[in-house]
């Protein structure tokens, strides 16, 4: 990436969970998006897209959601070992994420969004239907792959009750040709959120 002056810092916060953030150059209280990580963890491309939120006049917060996982990292990174993430650890570390950036003095605590990507697209969901001060959820390729919809013992909730709870507006952004999502995934994600009567905008490429 080339130079804009924004420097990705690593934190802590909530009693130890790493994160990488990122500052916009303008001044005052700033909107802030909280940026999930893929299956790989927190990569430079995740440090990247904190510094484009920064650049877009964001505070970019990534938060490691792998931090209770003690195998081997360097495995992670390459996309040879994958680590589940229950609902219950994933909530109490983005729980801990606004509750940080509302004591930050850059951000305007009213306005903060979230992403997940792929593996971590279900925790904005998750988020949104937990509380009810989230300023808006996007859900990029991920959330509601075939077994996703039905709940399991790491993730109990099914994802279509998530869906029902959702406080915030929604933006879904889905691949025509993902063999993981189907376009009929998509449609019942749309369908789930129009008939509770959620703000959503879902989109196919």
């Amino acid at each position: 990436m080339k130079s804009t002056g924004i420097v990705p810092r690593m934190i802590r916060y909530g009693g130890g969970i790493t994160a990488v953030r990122s500052l916009p150059k303008a001044k005052g209280k700033r909107p802030a998006v909280i940026i999930l990580h893929e299956r790989y963890g927190i990569d430079q491309h995740t440090k990247d897209l904190t510094v484009k939120l920064a650049q877009a006049g964001f505070v970019g917060l990534a938060p490691d959601l792998f931090h209770r996982f003690t195998g081997d990292r360097q495995a992670v990174l390459r996309g040879a070992q994958r680590v589940d993430l229950t609902d219950d650890g994933a909530l109490e570390d983005l729980d801990a994420a606004v509750e940080y950036l509302k004591k930050t003095k850059e951000v305007d605590g009213e306005r903060i969004g979230i992403i997940g990507v792929c593996q971590t697209g279900r925790q904005p969901v998750l988020l949104a239907a937990r509380r009810n001060n989230i300023a808006g959820a996007v859900v990029l390729y991920g959330a509601i792959g075939g077994r996703e919809w039905q709940g399991n013992e790491l993730r109990p909730t099914p994802i279509e009750d998530l869906i029902a709870q959702v406080n915030c507006p929604v933006l879904g952004i889905f691949g025509e040709a993902d063999h993981i999502i189907s376009v009929d995934d998509v449609v019942r994600f749309r369908n789930c959120l129009e008939k509770t009567k959620k703000n959503c905008h879902i989109r196919i490429y």
